[in-house]
């Protein structure tokens, strides 16, 4: 005889997460920060040449949105375990528009500064802080768990998407309108976001008793315990340093030097998001069983666009070393994000993915001051194969982890 509950699991296998309204209503929180955040680095970038500054003052303003997001993401990642996590989202979205505008103001008024820049985006990567962690959980509480890949997938389609045009459209805003047209409507867009998130209504995990210092310990206990998490993350440290210092910092140079400049740069980022949203939509119709594996291998695809500039490839190469690379990486970030939502328990989900953030993010601001002492006696292309063969090089080390290959499809 056929129960009620076999037919709800039945029926939980076969709907679709876009039928599911709680999860549209987070799918659309997700397109409409999308369309701002995608034309809020141009707008900022400008924001501060407008005002007189250069590379320094830039960089000064980049530097006050990173470090805050270090320093509290493991206190986001205790919160997001032990209170409401559409509240936190809602608190997080509001506390980035009210920074995003209160940015537009001060260009739009020209009172922009350096500073006052600078402590807008303080309190803008103290709000990314409190989001990250408490987003990770949020697919796990909407969905079925058979469900969660095509819903992390579904989750990187508004973003992926508007990484093509949207850096495009927002320099047309700021060329016409101004910067403070692009970082207001940023910043609408995080308010309308907020209020998505807090109609979702989650609620907290039942409290432990230890306290927030408590909490912190038993997550660091869990994260240590388990070789695929921790083995990832270390290899992460230096694949997203090497990454990072080698596409952001190193490529644009190159781009200038070797190629026809931001022109060339221009194609080889538009290459790299549609590499990105070509992953989401693979992941949408590929459910690889070993899922871990396929992360590991996966995150490895983005050496490719650094050797190729390196070896100064003609730069049609690059551009589709580029795609590969967009599509390996989304494939693995949407992997990623399934394997943590099936093996880890909801209520320490938010610490062990804020471990997993910062193990990641720590070394980039090494890897920068590294390459720039290195820039000293190395060519850019000397580095940009430099590394390439640390991400090959991590890459490979992290596949030989047993756990990787015991970590398959729930």
């Amino acid at each position: 005889m056929t129960t009620t509950t076999d037919r709800q699991e039945r029926g939980g296998r076969a709907l679709s997460p876009l039928r599911i309204p709680a999860f549209r209503r987070f799918l659309l929180a997700h397109l409409v920060s999308a369309t701002g955040s995608a034309m809020a680095p141009v707008a900022l970038a400008f924001a501060v040449i407008g005002h007189g500054g250069g590379a320094q003052s830039l960089g000064i303003v980049l530097a006050a949105n990173t470090v805050p997001t270090l320093v509290f993401l493991l206190l986001g990642g205790v919160l997001a375990d032990r209170m409401s996590r559409s509240r936190i989202l809602f608190l997080g979205n509001l506390g980035a528009g009210l920074a995003q505008g209160a940015v537009g103001f001060l260009v739009a008024t020209g009172a922009a500064t350096t500073l006052a820049i600078s402590v807008c985006a303080c309190f803008s990567g103290v709000s990314a802080a409190f989001v990250t962690p408490a987003a990770q959980g949020i697919a796990s509480r909407l969905v079925p768990k058979e469900q969660l890949q095509q819903a992390n997938a579904l989750v990187r389609v508004p973003g992926n998407a508007v990484k093509i045009m949207g850096p495009v459209v927002g320099g047309f805003v700021v060329a016409f309108a101004g910067p403070a047209w692009a970082l207001g409507w940023d910043a609408g867009t995080f308010g309308v976001a907020a209020l998505l998130l807090l109609g979702l209504r989650l609620v907290g995990s039942v409290p432990t008793g230890r306290g927030a210092v408590g909490d912190l310990r038993a997550g660091w206990a869990g994260f240590r315990s388990r070789s695929w998490l921790w083995s990832y993350t270390v290899a992460g440290t230096a694949v997203v340093a090497a990454w990072l210092a080698g596409y952001q910092l190193l490529g644009p140079l190159v781009a200038a030097d070797s190629y026809a400049g931001a022109g060339s740069w221009g194609l080889v980022q538009g290459a790299f998001a549609a590499g990105l949203l070509m992953g989401t939509f693979l992941c949408l119709a590929w459910k690889p069983r070993r899922l871990m594996l396929v992360c590991v291998t996966a995150s490895g695809g983005i050496m490719l666009p650094l050797a190729a500039l390196g070896l100064e490839l003609p730069l049609g190469w690059v551009l589709v070393a580029a795609v590969v690379a967009g599509a390996g990486l989304d494939v693995a970030i949407v992997s990623w994000s399934t394997i943590m939502q099936q093996q880890l328990r909801d209520a320490e989900l938010g610490r062990l993915g804020a471990f997993n953030a910062v193990g990641e993010r720590i070394a980039v601001p090494i890897a920068y001051l590294l390459v720039a002492l290195a820039s000293k006696h190395w060519t850019s292309q000397h580095i940009l194969l430099v590394c390439a063969g640390t991400i090959l090089a991590a890459t490979l080390a992290n596949a030989c982890v047993r756990d990787v290959y015991r970590i398959n499809r729930a």
